[in-house]
């Protein structure tokens, strides 16, 4: 008997370190996966930071300018008041060869119900129904208010779905589990339906099919991605543009105008609120209920806002300066778009906070406006200018337009960027560059403050599909199966009855990967996938990562201890991994506890930082092309692309000759045809960067 019970404390022993082993494991994986994320998102941040600076402290008489206002100046097309007319469908032609799905308008349920069978069997709906539907749905949402208000009944259930990323086999499977929707069957779809995924625009079309069909039953709240200048970045612009070549520019206008007008956030039964992202200690859903969306968009908020008064101030700049130009009334004011609050403090939740770029413009900014307020005559601080402007007798309602401006676009930050902490208090989100961290105490203060029970939000990757926390009170809901790769996590969907107890139905969309242990996924996830995502990062980085092994390498001797090394790779990559765990993933044979570092990168990278510099802007540079060539033509013009690497220069503190860069554009257009396109202008930084790493060190 005794050593029956000795052998079973053993195997348990075994079990539990088996279990331990694994649970390390996949969060390692999962805190790989989601910081390179977290990370891409500071990059986006950044470049919002970048072009806001040049909006608003570049000389205003410079083409560079010039060609920034009309970047982000918004669509006179989109603001006409018989846009429809540009957005008209009644003369696109459907030819008799056409086999995909055809639409009757109204639509109706069989209609809808088509759509999804011709999206599972990869067919096409015509650019004439696309944009059909799509003004459909613009008509209908206009008047749709901000904050939905649905119930439930004894004979339904509500049914919630998060984030999908452009997964279309994911609602698919939701559709086939659960049922279409219907009357009987509602459903609140919770926003971040686009981006990375394939078939972002399908999933659309599908959504708004039904949202036709059953107003009152389907309800689609908006998230941070349902915007045209995130869609730069993450994908959904050009899938558009490479499904529909002829009509593509149109398609994504008129999305761009319904992203604006998509609801905010839904309430069942006036106790579970559902939004995207999250709350602050500021939310007010009175406020938000009132708020004129489409004007306060995602757009104006995370490229710095439209201050009311900037028009003002900036004439004042400008009225003395002989070479200035008439000021832009669409010209947008900084604004951050990180919660301020004093409530909280940064050192209670341990997050990594966005250097570099924020530190030099605020420095550069300071500098231009010194120059700038000593050419026009003016003493006062721009602070103080503002506010001065703000409480001027003249414009009495100057200083609460402001205001209230700026209250409406915070609120509505924190809806679609905002994560919740497990500490106290509300601190800026650092890690996404927009919105707050906010914690248990915030949730209970504004359930209480609206009378509400519990908070359903989206916005974040779990493992599970789903996650409860701040007592459960808050509850993320994420529907996109294998997000990161292929098993790294279930989709999951809420059923909620009257009672609003949510019941919960996981899933994996992918067949192969169901059929696998949690060790064989984690296995091929960690290995394959997580690894491979930080080898690319550690390949961006490799002389910032050099460079700080040089500082525990004071001898020069080519060699560092591994604790050295693990500290290095936080310091520069800001990651907040396990890197001492990492080790035997990452690091092979050392030399008595001493790493070669300058080995270690050879093995590891292959010797190609050539390269680097490219890897390492490559989703900036790519974001930057798309949002200058402003008709989506897949092309830049010479001037443009002088202008664009006049901009760059600045941002990455370089210098350029203008004659560099006419000789650049010209040498790069292959095909000589008098413009570049992404491939062209892709390979231009490629080379410009392998000089600025050949010429490394070099004084002159």
């Amino acid at each position: 008997i005794i050593s029956t019970m000795r052998a079973a404390l053993l195997i348990q022993r075994w079990y539990r370190q088996y279990v331990a082993r694994l649970e390390m494991r996949r969060r390692c994986t999962w805190n790989i996966f989601q910081s390179i994320e977290y990370a891409g998102e500071q990059d986006q941040i950044k470049l919002y930071n970048f072009f806001g600076y040049l909006m608003d402290h570049f000389t205003p008489a410079s083409s560079e300018r010039n060609l920034i206002s009309h970047i982000f100046r918004e669509n006179n097309i989109c603001r006409n008041v018989d846009w429809e007319r540009y957005f008209c469908y009644k003369s696109i032609e459907v030819p008799e060869l056409y086999s995909g799905p055809h639409l009757s308008f109204p639509i109706t349920c069989s209609n809808a119900a088509e759509l999804v069978e011709a999206f599972k069997n990869k067919q096409q709906l015509h650019s004439r129904y696309v944009l059909q539907l799509l003004g459909e749905t613009w008509r209908l949402l206009r008047i749709l208010p901000n904050i939905s208000q649905i119930s439930t009944c004894h004979s339904k259930e509500i049914t919630i779905c998060g984030d999908l990323h452009g997964h279309l086999e994911d609602l698919l499977l939701v559709f086939y589990k659960n049922g279409l929707p219907s009357s009987e069957k509602p459903y609140v779809f919770n926003g971040d339906f686009v981006d990375r995924g394939k078939d972002s625009l399908e999933i659309l079309l599908i959504l708004f099919s039904f949202l036709l069909v059953y107003p009152n039953d389907v309800h689609l709240n908006r998230g941070n991605h349902e915007d045209h200048i995130v869609n730069l970045r993450y994908g959904f612009t050009k899938e558009v543009l490479g499904k529909y070549r002829l009509h593509g520019k149109k398609i994504l206008k008129l999305l761009q105008k319904i992203f604006s007008w998509l609801p905010l956030a839904t309430v069942i039964d006036h106790k579970v609120l559902v939004l995207h992202g999250g709350i602050s200690d500021t939310t007010d859903l009175h406020l938000i209920s009132r708020v004129d969306r489409h004007k306060v968009n995602l757009t104006n908020t995370s490229l710095n806002g439209i201050v009311h008064l900037s028009g003002m101030i900036d004439s004042d700049l400008e009225d003395d300066d002989p070479t200035s130009k008439p000021v832009d009334s669409s010209r947008r004011r900084v604004h951050s778009l990180t919660h301020s609050s004093s409530t909280g403090s940064r050192h209670e939740v341990q997050r990594r906070s966005l250097q570099g770029l924020n530190n030099r413009v605020t420095c550069s900014v300071e500098e231009e406006l010194k120059e700038r307020r000593r050419q026009a005559g003016l003493s006062q601080s721009y602070g103080d200018l503002r506010n001065s402007l703000a409480n001027s007798d003249s414009d009495p309602d100057s200083g609460e337009l402001l205001e209230s401006y700026g209250d409406e676009w915070k609120q509505i930050v924190d809806m679609l960027w905002s994560d919740p902490m497990p500490q106290d208090g509300c601190v800026p989100n650092d890690v996404r560059g927009g919105g707050c961290y906010w914690g248990p105490d915030v949730t209970e203060e504004v359930l209480r403050r609206h009378n509400l029970t519990l908070l359903i939000r989206s916005h974040e990757c779990k493992q599970e599909g789903y996650e409860f926390c701040h007592n459960r009170r808050v509850l993320t809901i994420f529907s996109a199966s294998n997000y990161y790769e292929v098993g790294s996590n279930r989709g999951a969907y809420i059923r909620m009855g009257p009672d609003l107890v949510p019941h919960f139905i996981q899933y994996q969309a992918n067949r192969a990967t169901r059929a696998l242990t949690l060790r064989q996924r984690l296995s091929t996830v960690c290995d394959r996938s997580a690894l491979r995502a930080l080898r690319e990062k550690l390949f961006a980085h490799k002389s910032d990562l050099i460079s700080s092994f040089q500082e525990y390498d004071p001898e020069n001797i080519g060699l560092i201890s591994l604790g050295h090394w693990a500290c290095a790779m936080e310091a520069v990559l800001r990651l907040g991994l396990p890197w001492r765990v990492l080790r035997s993933q990452l690091v092979g044979d050392t030399l008595d506890g001493m790493l070669d570092y300058h080995l270690w990168f050879r093995e590891l990278l292959s010797n190609a930082s050539l390269l680097e510099t490219m890897y390492k802007h490559h989703s900036n540079l790519e974001t930057i092309f798309r949002i200058i060539d402003t008709d989506n033509s897949g092309l830049i013009s010479f001037e443009e692309f002088r202008q664009t690497w006049k901009l760059l220069s600045s941002h990455l503190q370089t210098e350029i000759s203008d004659e560099a860069i006419s000789d650049l554009a010209v040498s790069i257009d292959f095909n000589k045809d008098g413009s570049i396109d992404i491939n062209e202008f892709m390979e231009a930084f490629r080379l410009v960067g392998g000089d600025l790493l050949q010429n490394e060190g070099d004084p002159h």
